[in-house]
């Protein structure tokens, strides 16, 4: 009877909160997530994000903008301690960023540090354009690490997602890239993965059916849908 009852409390659906720093394509990632049968909010309250079956960190701007919109609203304790309950954390585009250690752009700012790492300006790595807006390939790394049980699981090799950033994430270990993408003959980390914490370079509530097929899987390697 009791292993019935934990079973019934681990299956019970709670809503994925969508962290709202006043800034980022919210309302895009909330209708992805209901196209694929995910139920999502918008919230800054710490006891809706405490309560959360998975959270999302978007972000569109500045690095140190973005911590500093964390700061005044009080969640970086609170992120931290969603973070070390096990349960799911995605960051997308800059929201990726914030998972690191610390980020050079405009100046030194620290970040949230679930990954070990840093962010860098692809402007001392490329010749082309800058930012780095369009769609690029996201494949595999060359150690090739497994994409079975994550957001990637039924990803196609080299199917291509839509960017826009000018800063990349450089993670410390290597075993926490689980994709690269190629701009202007540089390759670099897509998609960084370590225990429950994902985060995705590219926008895939921007990038189609498989962009969506992206969202859906990480809810469903999360626990987050059968």
């Amino acid at each position: 009877m009791f292993a019935l009852f934990v079973c019934m409390k681990r299956n019970k659906r709670k809503d994925i909160v969508i962290i709202d720093m006043g800034v980022g394509n919210l309302f895009s990632i909330q209708k992805a997530c209901a196209a694929v049968g995910l139920p999502a909010i918008l919230s800054s309250e710490a006891s809706t994000i405490e309560d959360a079956g998975g959270l999302i960190l978007p972000g569109v701007g500045a690095f140190g903008n973005a911590m500093n919109a964390l700061r005044r609203l009080n969640l970086i304790s609170v992120l931290a301690g969603y973070r070390d309950s096990g349960r799911p954390v995605l960051g997308i585009c800059l929201g990726m960023q914030l998972l690191m250690d610390y980020s050079d752009e405009f100046g030194r700012h620290k970040g949230l540090g679930y990954i070990s790492g840093s962010v860098k300006s692809l402007r001392h790595e490329i010749s082309g354009e800058i930012p780095h807006i369009g769609w690029s390939p996201v494949f595999n790394t060359e150690r090739g690490k497994s994409w079975d049980n994550t957001l990637l699981h039924s990803f196609d090799n080299n199917d291509y997602q839509y960017f826009v950033h000018s800063y990349f994430v450089n993670p410390d270990n290597i075993d926490d890239t689980l994709a690269i993408t190629r701009y202007s003959g540089f390759s670099f980390c897509a998609v960084v993965h370590k225990d429950n914490v994902t985060g995705c370079q590219f926008h895939p509530e921007r990038s189609g059916g498989a962009g969506l097929g992206i969202y859906k899987q990480w809810a469903v390697h999360s626990g987050l849908l059968p």
